[in-house]
């Protein structure tokens, strides 16, 4: 099993800046992606980011492209989503997620673990 764990959600003004990182522990397999998906109230849950942890390579929804910034850092198992520039329709549970394999999907039936969530809201 992998565990993944999500922290540094907040409340910000718009225009403001937040960095989420999600900590995974448990069953390592390489090479795996790890995904950022949200879910605004009332709405379905979406694809926000993603990265391949072998090759580096970054893919957003459009909504965040120039924005946000996903990383990972090899050595301590952790992916940061870096989000500036942020806007109130930026609100919502984010979610970090990873998936066995080094294809990056956009749809979350892709990914096999899920963390719990961290809330992020933005006032305007």
């Amino acid at each position: 099993q992998v565990q993944l764990v999500e922290s540094g959600g907040g409340s910000v003004q718009a225009g403001g800046s937040l960095r989420l990182s999600c900590a995974a522990s448990g069953r390592t397999f390489s090479p795996y992606v790890m995904g950022w998906f949200r879910q605004a109230p009332g709405k379905e849950r979406e694809f926000v980011a993603a990265i391949s942890w072998s090759s580096g390579r970054t893919y957003y929804t459009d909504s965040v492209k120039d924005r946000f910034a996903i990383a990972r850092d090899n050595a301590k198992n952790m992916g940061d989503l870096q989000m500036n520039s942020l806007k109130p329709e930026d609100t919502a549970v984010y979610y970090c997620a990873i998936r066995e394999g080094d294809e990056v999907y956009v749809t979350e039936e892709h990914y096999d673990y899920w963390g719990q969530g961290t809330h992020v809201t933005i006032s305007s």
